[in-house]
């Protein structure tokens, strides 16, 4: 029963978030945070955290700072990477993602800038597709210009502009996929071109069941639940192109602007079957670039994270960093 002073409950997701009718944002959920820190005692990455725009700030990681001690000029790949939560939990600055993104930039040597977008649903979407655009954009417009004091010098003087890479994981995944999209009808500052891009268990949904997916899941499901909340007034609900990449409405994907693509999917995901769709859709496009599938058997949805000692994580992490490391 709801007392006078409560208002009633519009929707909820639980057990993260309530929705109340006045629009008012009940956080049951708030991740642990890590601070940055200048001397990582496991893995030598530094980290610090920077502000982009007034909505938009990140995380940056940087390897062992002692390999550059003989050569400054030495260049590094550089990762843009989208964290992810439904568009609506966690943080850049989460314990478990800046315990992950430490290992990338550890294994990959990538100098990493982990984007902290604004959350659904006092934001909803597209809210987080143009914080992700802007610290592209701004992560690109290093490249050309001298460095000055608002500039961020890790990019200045470590920074491989000819090897910029994005990726995410779950709703992070479905961000880096719609900047790769954007990306091959918006220049970037500088010209800077995609070289990569990474899809872990990318969050994509849709009203018609895909394998192995259950007929009769798709309103019930958690994931229509999380979609209706963070995109409330997107057209077509499900089967907008923002969640559903396959529909005809959809920007086709052999637009995609990057040069090379890895999907990683993980045998127990619901997720899955959307993954391998979702690639072998990108292969009958006719995009003309090097695609990749990296599946890992008897795993669930974003288990790297969860479990990164496990051994599965290991060679996650590992397939992860040789792909960024490939030229």
């Amino acid at each position: 029963m709801v007392s006078e002073e409560e208002e009633p409950v519009a929707s909820e997701l639980l057990p993260f978030l309530r929705v109340r009718q006045d629009g008012t944002v009940e956080r049951l959920y708030n991740p642990l945070l890590a601070p940055p820190s200048l001397a990582e005692t496991k893995t030598g990455v530094w980290s610090k955290d920077i502000i982009i725009s007034p909505e938009v700030c990140a995380r940056l990681y940087l390897p062992d700072l002692s390999a550059f001690a003989q050569n400054t000029s030495k260049k590094l790949p550089i990762l843009v990477y989208y964290h992810g939560g439904g568009f609506c939990i966690e943080s850049a600055f989460s314990t478990l993602c800046h315990q992950y993104l430490n290992t990338i930039a550890s294994q990959a040597n990538a100098l990493v800038v982990s984007v902290d977008y604004r959350l659904a649903p006092e934001h909803p979407l597209p809210a987080a597709y143009e914080d992700a655009w802007t610290a592209l954009q701004w992560v690109a417009s290093h490249s050309t210009k001298q460095q000055n004091e608002k500039d961020e010098p890790w990019l200045h003087q470590f920074g491989d502009f000819k090897r910029l890479y994005i990726g995410g994981d779950s709703a992070g995944a479905n961000i880096a996929h719609h900047m790769a999209l954007r990306a091959s009808t918006e220049k970037l500052h500088g010209g800077v071109m995609i070289l990569g891009a990474f899809l872990s268990h990318p969050y994509f949904w849709g009203s018609k069941p895909l394998g192995t997916e259950p007929v009769t899941y798709r309103e019930t499901s958690p994931l229509y639940k999380t979609w209706m909340i963070v995109c409330p007034g997107a057209l077509d609900g499900i089967d907008n192109p923002y969640i559903n990449p396959f529909v005809k409405t959809a920007p086709c994907l052999a637009s995609l602007g990057c040069r090379k693509l890895i999907i990683c999917v993980a045998s127990k995901d619901e997720l899955r079957d959307r993954g391998v769709h979702y690639h072998d859709a990108v292969r009958e496009s006719g995009w003309e670039g090097e695609l990749l599938i990296f599946e890992v058997e008897g795993e669930g949805h974003g288990f790297h994270i969860f479990n990164p000692e496990t051994q599965n994580a290991k060679d996650m992490f590992k397939r992860l960093a040789e792909f960024i490391q490939e030229c």
